[in-house]
């Protein structure tokens, strides 16, 4: 899926502090027609189903997936996944950030080329594979750029990692994809 370039102010504080849209929210920006980051994953399809071995079900280890259209002011990336249906609010599974900007994806069960973790909602540093307590949810895995490193250290915690994201994000990409029992 993809979601428009838009510059660091508000909005994106908006998205990812009180839930509108971007890092941690349950809403989602419009599309636009230029600027766009496209992620995909050669595992499983835009609204699909996340095989069982990135999940608790199997190896629970990170699924591989690709990323295109970065834009040129980009000098780092992002990952956020994220579970917007989790019955305590959004729960974050995997934070990765500074990655390298050369990036176009990363292989399964791998952190990307330069990446730190940051901690996820369970105080991890590590992905938290999908494993919903009941129901399908929803799993996002979302790729901003940044036009800056972030000034924070491996471990960092959620809410200040998060925040940061949101904070200098000039570009996102969204793959979306359910895991559970209906």
């Amino acid at each position: 899926m993809r979601l428009r370039t838009r510059g660091a102010g508000a909005l994106l504080a908006c998205a990812a502090l009180s839930g509108c849209g971007l890092v941690g929210g349950s809403g989602q920006p419009a599309p636009a027609a230029s600027d766009m980051i496209t992620v995909a994953s050669p595992a499983f399809r835009e609204g699909g189903t996340i095989p069982g071995r990135y999940t608790c079900e199997g190896a629970g280890t990170s699924p591989p997936l690709r990323w295109t259209g970065m834009p040129s002011d980009a000098a780092v990336l992002a990952l956020v996944v994220d579970d917007p249906d989790a019955p305590g609010g959004t729960y974050v599974h995997w934070v990765v950030f500074n990655i390298d900007p050369a990036t176009t994806g990363v292989a399964e069960g791998v952190v990307p080329a330069g990446g730190q973790q940051g901690r996820n909602s369970a105080g991890s540093t590590r992905y938290a594979p999908p494993c919903p307590p009941s129901g399908t949810h929803r799993y996002r895995f979302t790729v901003y750029a940044l036009p800056q490193e972030m000034p924070l250290d491996e471990g960092a915690q959620l809410k200040d990692a998060l925040a940061d994201i949101s904070k200098r994000a000039t570009a996102s990409g969204r793959l979306t994809a359910v895991f559970g029992e209906g």
